[in-house]
């Protein structure tokens, strides 16, 4: 299922709903979107929940707002302000330069806190619920491409953002502040992709499509078993990868 999450619920909570829906109890997402952001959501019903683990590694495209001027306790419009600057003078060529400059290709990237990881079993979220903070450990992503779009009021920053999952594109839009020398956060992140799977084909959820399991994998690559590789799974033989010109996963 490729469904359009609408705003005000978790991932899970769309997962809820078509379990009662659709009567099945084994249905789970992949990629999860925070309960303001909307768009993609890739679902599996049945025995196509063990595909989820190939999807949800599949690379993300976002638009968003960066709001210029004020950081905030979640890095997003849903929290508290912060801390505020005067950026007014900012020029969205000057927003450009610095995004090629620092946000493109392969990046560091401190998760926030308020996200789903996890430290000592317990989720990063629920330690800023409770006002902790802890230390953690950046990590290396791959921002295919930043686009600036434009201003579409002063101070507020239209972009559209192509990257590798685990990216979390409110870190984007704060450290986008600080390297400008002041503040921002974000605001309407919508998911347009996932990998492949394009908003275009979304259902809502009160009218979810159930597609045919094949749907599932095919952004993977395919490879079409000879004779031989036939004998070999029958025998369950081991195959050599070198025998084939793509990178895992693959659909044989």
């Amino acid at each position: 299922m490729i469904v359009d999450k609408p705003a005000g619920m978790t991932s899970h909570d769309v997962v809820n709903v078509l379990r009662k829906q659709l009567g099945e109890r084994r249905i789970g997402h992949a990629g999860t979107l925070d309960p303001d952001a909307t768009g993609v959501l890739l679902v599996g019903v049945g025995y196509v929940t063990r595909l989820l683990t190939f999807l949800s590694g599949l690379d993300k495209t976002y638009t968003a707002q960066i709001v210029l001027g004020s950081a905030t306790s979640t890095l997003d419009s849903s929290g508290t302000v912060t801390a505020t600057h005067d950026m007014s003078s900012i020029t969205i060529e000057e927003v450009r330069r610095v995004v090629d400059e620092n946000f493109v290709g392969k990046i560091n990237q401190v998760p926030p806190m308020v996200s789903a990881l996890k430290v000592d079993g317990v989720r990063l979220h629920e330690l800023a619920r409770q006002g902790v903070e802890v230390e953690r450990a950046s990590r290396e992503l791959t921002v295919h491409s930043f686009k600036v779009l434009g201003m579409s009021a002063p101070g507020v920053v239209d972009v559209e953002v192509h990257c590798s999952s685990g990216t979390y594109i409110r870190s984007l839009a704060d450290d986008l502040g600080r390297a400008l020398g002041g503040s921002a956060h974000l605001r309407n992140l919508r998911r347009i992709s996932i990998g492949g799977f394009l908003q275009r084909e979304c259902s809502s959820l009160e009218t979810a499509v159930v597609h045919p399991p094949i749907t599932a994998v095919r952004t993977m690559s395919r490879i079409v078993a000879d004779d031989e590789m036939k004998t070999m799974i029958k025998h369950g033989r081991e195959i050599e990868i070198e025998k084939f010109d793509s990178s895992a996963p693959w659909v044989l």
